[in-house]
């Protein structure tokens, strides 16, 4: 019986920090409309109710307003993550969200990777080397380049040439 070695991620494959810092402003963006689009539609049906109060305590209510981002970005990540391992930001940075092994993380993986996200501070976690973050870290969950990691597992699991062979 032969015992296959596990690909494992390495520093190497990480996603620089410049692709972070991208993906964290593309996915920002992206969050700010969605969140300006749900805004519209609450907006829509209150006055549809006939409810003023809505439009007039959204300003003042600071608990409402981090509830309803905190949830435009859980379901922005985890829709994203969970299905494809890649939010827009990281398709256009060519970066992916691994595992260990370099595979698809799980779904508690990845919400517990979302929901670590809404740590105080924790984009500043990103300072350092590596380019690791919290929500990395607390979810055991990579952001590698995707060619790279492509390569590097072909590479990998390439098998053995038999010299003997000819």
């Amino acid at each position: 019986m032969e015992h296959r070695k596990q690909f494992t991620v390495s520093e190497e494959l990480l996603a620089s920090h410049g692709q972070r810092f991208l993906n964290l402003l593309i996915d920002t963006i992206i969050q700010v409309v969605l969140l300006f689009i749900a805004l519209v539609f609450a907006v829509a049906i209150a006055e549809s109710n006939g409810n003023k109060s809505f439009i007039t305590n959204l300003p003042a209510n600071t608990l409402a307003q981090y509830t309803f981002t905190a949830c435009i970005a859980l379901f922005y990540y985890n829709v994203f993550e969970i299905f494809s391992a890649r939010t827009v930001g990281k398709w256009i940075t060519q970066t992916v969200v691994v595992d260990q092994n370099g595979e698809k993380p799980n779904s508690e993986m990845i919400m517990v990777r979302s929901l670590c996200r809404l740590i105080p501070f924790n984009a500043l976690s990103i300072i350092g080397f590596p380019a690791r973050t919290w929500h990395d870290s607390l979810s055991k969950t990579y952001v590698v380049d995707k060619k790279a990691l492509e390569e590097e597992k072909r590479l990998f699991y390439k098998p053995k040439s038999n010299h003997n062979e000819e």
